[in-house]
């Protein structure tokens, strides 16, 4: 499993992109390459294969596929709503191969467990994973979130951002999120 995923990794790396100094202030941005990350898996999909507790790159198992990433530092305010949501767009969407992902970042392992447990039992997500990143404090440092920021929105198809969003937990706009989801489908 161990060499599985140094195999997985190394094959997401080459697919990375380098940032530039200007673009490590602003975020991910529209066009960008977006590169793997390690999580452990909490939560959710019921029928992914990876197991509750396993150390994956979802990034990397999702590939080229479209995918809607979701970096939150609270289980609080629409946080649920909007998991439930979206765990319902990777449902409507299966024949396009949709994707979801929602990542606890901003903290203690064991407190991010926590918080995405507490998700978990609002939502029971079945084609959305719950995980924690490996990188607690502020997820994947390629990714540039910004760490004033409860949750980042990041629309990805064919391993290129299409679209990022912020939010503060009590004010994710779901609206705006799902019809760019469907126009990045059609």
């Amino acid at each position: 499993m161990t060499r599985f995923l140094f195999s997985l990794a190394a094959l997401c790396l080459f697919t990375a992109t380098t940032v530039s100094a200007d673009e490590t202030s602003k975020g991910l941005c529209a066009g960008d390459n977006i590169s793997m990350f390690l999580v452990t898996k909490v939560a959710g999909a019921e029928d992914d294969g990876v197991e509750t507790g396993a150390t994956t790159c979802y990034r990397c198992k999702y590939g080229q596929r479209p995918m809607v990433m979701v970096f939150t530092r609270s289980a609080d305010g629409k946080v649920a709503e909007f998991v439930k949501e979206l765990d319902s767009t990777v449902a409507k969407h299966s024949d396009d191969q949709l994707k979801g992902l929602v990542t606890l970042i901003g903290g203690e392992s064991d407190k991010l467990t926590g918080q995405a447990k507490e998700i978990a039992g609002k939502v029971a997500a079945k084609h959305v994973p719950i995980v924690v990143a490996k990188d607690t404090d502020n997820g994947p440092a390629s990714y540039k979130l910004d760490d004033s920021t409860a949750v980042t929105v990041v629309l990805v198809n064919h391993s290129q951002v299409v679209a990022r969003h912020d939010f503060a937990a009590d004010a994710i706009d779901s609206a705006a999120v799902m019809t760019q989801v469907n126009e990045m489908l059609n």
